[in-house]
Order: structure tokens, then sequence, then C-alpha cells
């Protein structure tokens, strides 16, 4: 697995030669001065590959003139740059020939690759799909976002969100050198943090899509164990034993890593999404189920749950044990032929479950369009059940 390293290259006023050197400091420990902070970057880091990217106007003779003493290695190569620097008219023929220069002198693989301005979408998604080429399936990524475009650490988030998913890519850090000008210090923060936010963000809105929190397992080390027990029996109707995995999370002091702030972050939208638990008997839990997967569009689940909640409450009222697989049978066949809705409600769930063809039209119509099921499952819910 390799490690990729991506710089941006930006450009200064006219006025001023270039970037100042600059004494970078990682974690309180000070680096050489250096004028490029990829360098310093790619000295701490030791990357395999170097990335540089910039745009046509970008300060590409910088590269060769400052930091790093080439003699007259390239010579007429660095001059012909030099010139399309002035005019802002770098091309990817003038680079080619001088990325071998640094990789020579730097030790690892360098590429340099041209970038657009990024001024709209269609550029900006561009940018996406160049920094993609550049990275190898299964590699680990550092972004330095430092030099460049004022936006860059906005796209560069994106990117690390992209690349995750299109090149399964591990991303290490997001690198920003914040040059102080009162004190002259310049420590480098890592701003990857912000992509646990981002991993929170999306298993929230996955939980929203389709009801399982499971999702927030892996966010949560090893107390998110218990989460995925509780999904899994969750899923698979087993609300006894999914209360029960739900009920050992939330009573561990540890259930949010410590390590991780963002976890705090979204604790009360995570524990309200999973608040069924609390109700105060299984009537209660399965009723809260039903309607919330009928909320998920989760037709099925919403089906099966308002089944088992009636039954569950007809058994309570009974004074029958609402934990037998008899008793429940024997309820179910009585509720079969006394309750309408209940039979309406059992038609549909096994239309549903067995994608067999209806032998009703009126079952058949109800299936037939999403707003009809929906607008069924509600009004059978509200009858059976009650309003959530």
């Amino acid at each position: 697995m390799a490690h990729t390293l991506i710089s941006f290259l930006g450009r200064v006023p006219k006025q001023v030669a270039g970037y100042r050197p600059t004494t970078y400091s990682f974690d309180g420990v000070l680096d050489e001065p250096t004028a490029f902070i990829g360098w310093s970057l790619r000295r701490r880091l030791t990357p395999d590959r170097l990335v540089i990217l910039g745009t046509a106007g970008s300060m590409w003779d910088h590269l060769f003139e400052r930091d790093i003493d080439l003699g007259t290695v390239a010579e007429d190569e660095r001059l012909a740059l030099q010139e399309a620097t002035e005019n802002r008219i770098v091309t990817a023929e003038l680079l080619k020939p001088l990325a071998p220069v640094l990789q020579q002198r730097l030790g690892c693989e360098v590429r340099l690759a041209l970038i657009p301005y990024c001024h709209n979408e269609a550029e900006q998604l561009d940018l996406l799909t160049i920094m993609a080429t550049q990275v190898e399936l299964g590699d680990r990524v550092s972004l330095d976002v430092t030099h460049g475009f004022r936006h860059l650490p906005m796209l560069a988030l994106l990117s690390a969100m992209h690349l995750r998913v299109v090149r399964n890519a591990h991303i290490e850090g997001i690198y920003y050198g914040a040059y102080d000008h009162d004190s002259g210090a310049a420590p480098v923060v890592d701003l990857s943090g912000l992509l646990r936010i981002a991993d929170w963000l999306d298993a929230l809105s996955t939980y929203d899509k389709d009801g399982d929190y499971g999702v927030f397992a892996k966010l949560l080390g090893p107390a998110g164990d218990q989460l995925s027990k509780a999904a899994f029996f969750e899923r698979t109707s087993n609300p006894v034993k999914a209360r029960a995995a739900l009920n050992t999370w939330i009573n561990r002091a540890e259930r949010y890593p410590n390590a991780d702030p963002a976890a705090h972050l979204f604790r009360e939208p995570l524990e309200e999404r999973v608040r069924w638990f609390r109700q105060p008997n299984r009537p209660a839990w399965e009723k809260s189920l039903a309607w919330e997967y009928l909320d998920h569009q989760d037709y099925v689940r919403a089906a099966i749950y308002g089944l088992e909640a009636v039954i569950s409450s007809e058994a309570a009222q009974c004074g029958q044990d609402i934990g037998s697989f008899d008793c429940r049978d024997a309820l179910r066949e009585k509720l079969k032929h006394t309750r309408d809705g209940f039979r309406m409600l059992g038609h549909l769930r096994n239309a549903l479950a067995h994608g067999l063809r209806p032998f009703n039209k009126d079952i058949e119509r109800i299936i037939s369009d999403e707003d009809n099921l929906r607008n069924t499952l509600k009004s059978l819910f509200t009858q059976l059940l009650g309003k959530p």
C-alpha cells in the first residue's frame, strides 16, 4: 500500500518574490526553514509518491529555484518554465521533463500535474477527477492544502471523501501550515478530523434512509458491537433481544470513544434514533418500531411489527404470556377472524414478503402504488395501534 502526498502550488502577488521561507512546526517540533511546505511534509511523511498540483499560472518555477539548488541541471527546461510561469501559460509538456529531475533529487516518485482554476462546478469536479487519477487503489493519502486556492480546503475535504470511495484510500492527514504574521510561528494543523464528522453525517443519513442503526457501530469502537447486535435482532423481528443489547450499550460508561470528539457531537441525535427501547413494555416497543419502519419506507418490517404489536397488546389485555409462541399463534388465529384490520394487515404482509400474486383485487390495488400502500398501512396502524 503506497503512501501518496498531494500538495498544491499557488501564486503570490507579482511584487512578492515567491513564498517566504518559513519554519514549520509539527506537533511542536520545528522543521528546517522552507518556502514550499511540500518539501517539509515530504521530509516528515516520507511518501512513496509526491504529487504537486497547480494551475497554468502557479509558481512552477518556484519548485526549482528556491529550496532546491539544482545548479545547471535541466537549465534550458527551467528557463522555459520560468518564462511560461511569468505569462501564466505553463503546459504539461513543460512540466514533463522536470518531474524526473525532482524525483532524482528527492528519492521518491514525483508527478507534476495541471489543474483548472475551479471557478465553477464543472472545474471543481474536474479537480476531483484529476486527484483520483493520481491515487492508486488502496493508497494511503496525505493532502496539503496550505498553498493554492482560498477555497481549496473545502474542495480538499470533498476530495478526501471522494478518494475514500472511488480509490478505497485511507486518508492519513489533511495538512495546513497556519503561518502567523505577528509571531512568525507556523504550526502545521491536521484537518482530517473533519472526516469523522462527515462519517457521522453519512451514518445518520443512512439510518434515516433505512432505519439500520448498525451503521453507527464502526464509529463507536468496541461499544459499537452491542449496537450491531441490537440492529441485527431488531431487523430479524426479535425486539426482546434487540432491547437487551441496546440496554447493555446505553449503560456502558464508555459507549462513546473519548478519542473521537465528533462522537459526542452526535450523541443526542443517535440516542434519539434508538429511543424505542425506552418504551415500558413489548406492545409499545413493537408499536414504535412499526411506525418507525413505516417512516423509513420499509413496508415489510412495518407490517410485521404492526401485526406483532397487535398480538402483544391482545396478550397483555388477556393476561396471557406475551413471550409464549403457542399463545401468540392462538391469538393470531383469533384476531384473523375477529379484527378486519388485522386480517387486512396480514394479507398485505404476506403479499409484500412472499412476492406472490395477491388473491384479491383490493390487495393488488394497494401494493401496486406506493402512496396507496403507505396510506393504507398508516390507516391500519392508527386503527389497530393508535397514533405514534
